[in-house]
């Protein structure tokens, strides 16, 4: 039988996890979860809210917007927030879920990690020491405890290269394979730029994949196009452009060769769709071939970018994506997740893919080697 891996599960912070875990000289610009007066209690940074704590329901999007309502109408939160999050908190809570739903490993990534970055990015002293809490909190909780069967995803960014260093040699001596980074242009110049190659050079040493992830961060569009939102409420734009930041830093990473200087960094793309892969992998030779004989110069790589892709990127497919099709059209580069336990996720995904026409057994690297590669394992 094949061990099925699934790449995109997500692991709730506790309340006090970022206070516990900082840096004790960074524990002033700690977040922390704290109820108003009706219940609801937000995600805070100093004395101001990030993000509302949500009562997330697989394949259920309309219970957030139902407890938003209420927030918004002054009525009582109906959730108590640490009973809720507790057992998406547990690494023995989380490996009970993956023996009811056939998974046998999965791979976590932060809850409201991934809501934080843009409105800390005025601050990033901030940004750095509850990512760094987040690090520690994995390394030295979550994986111990998890039994082999818990991957846990580091979080950081490429700002500040001490720190990076730093956080990568914890994160690999914890035996970390993964690291969540934002696919945004860092300290204002883009990721491919020959001043980061340290950085790249770091995660291939340290062993780490770096991974991009749905997440408040930096955006690919003026703020302008996406309207005024209101605190924790989701622009239309950001769920319909869901994938134009990373198809845009990985095509940067590939055409303008980091990928072939550095043929064993591996990359992963989670929860960011997969539909786009096809046409970015035609678009990038076209483009590249197309500007290369217009400008009169060589081609200044050794391969075709769309190899650059399948050779070192690995795609998380939902099932209603259709991922056998998509192998057809790019490769075999896909990989299966649940999302769970957020509301666009499932807690039946081995049905939901099965239904789509692919399994464990005839879809091996789909469940487990398209995954295993970002993990080295």
């Amino acid at each position: 039988m094949v061990a099925a891996i699934d790449c995109d599960m997500h692991l709730f912070e506790p309340v006090d996890m970022w206070e516990r875990y900082c840096d004790p000289a960074g524990r002033d610009a700690a977040l922390r979860m704290v109820p108003d007066d009706l219940g609801y209690v937000w995600l805070v940074s100093g004395d101001r809210r990030i993000w509302l704590a949500e009562p997330h329901q697989p394949k259920r999007p309309s219970t957030i917007g139902t407890y938003q309502n209420r927030q918004r109408d002054g009525l009582p939160s109906t959730m108590d927030y640490e009973e809720f999050a507790a057992p998406y908190s547990d690494p023995a809570a989380v490996v009970r879920h993956l023996d009811s739903s056939g998974f046998d490993a999965a791979v976590l990534f932060p809850n409201y990690g991934i809501v934080f970055e843009r409105p800390l990015e005025p601050d990033p002293r901030a940004t750095l020491v509850n990512m760094g809490a987040w690090n520690r909190w994995i390394c030295e909780e979550i994986v111990p405890a998890g039994g082999g069967r818990l991957h846990p995803v580091g979080h950081v960014n490429l700002t500040d290269r001490s720190w990076l260093l730093g956080q990568l040699a914890a994160l690999g001596g914890g035996d970390l394979r993964l690291a969540l980074i934002p696919p945004g242009l860092v300290n204002g110049v883009r990721l491919s730029d020959p001043s980061l190659d340290w950085a790249w050079s770091a995660f291939v040493d340290h062993g780490i994949t770096p991974v991009f992830h749905v997440a408040e961060q930096p955006r690919p569009f003026d703020d302008a196009w996406y309207g005024e939102q209101g605190l924790a409420r989701l622009s239309p734009l950001s769920s319909i452009f869901l994938w134009t930041g990373v198809a845009l830093a990985l095509t940067d990473l590939i055409i303008n060769g980091v990928l072939e200087r550095h043929p064993a960094l591996r990359l992963g793309v989670m929860e960011l769709s997969a539909v786009w892969v096809p046409l970015q992998m035609m678009m990038m030779d076209g483009g590249f071939s197309f500007a290369a004989a217009f400008n009169g110069e060589s081609v200044p790589l050794s391969l075709r970018p769309s190899e650059y892709f399948r050779r070192q990127v690995r795609v998380a497919a939902f099932s209603y994506e259709g991922p056998a099709s998509l192998a057809e059209q790019s490769g075999d580069i896909f990989m299966a997740c649940s999302d769970y336990p957020h509301t666009e996720g499932t807690d039946t995904p081995l049905a939901d893919y099965a239904a789509a026409g692919v399994t464990p057994e005839s879809q091996p690297a789909l469940f487990s080697d398209n995954i295993r590669f970002l993990l080295r394992s």
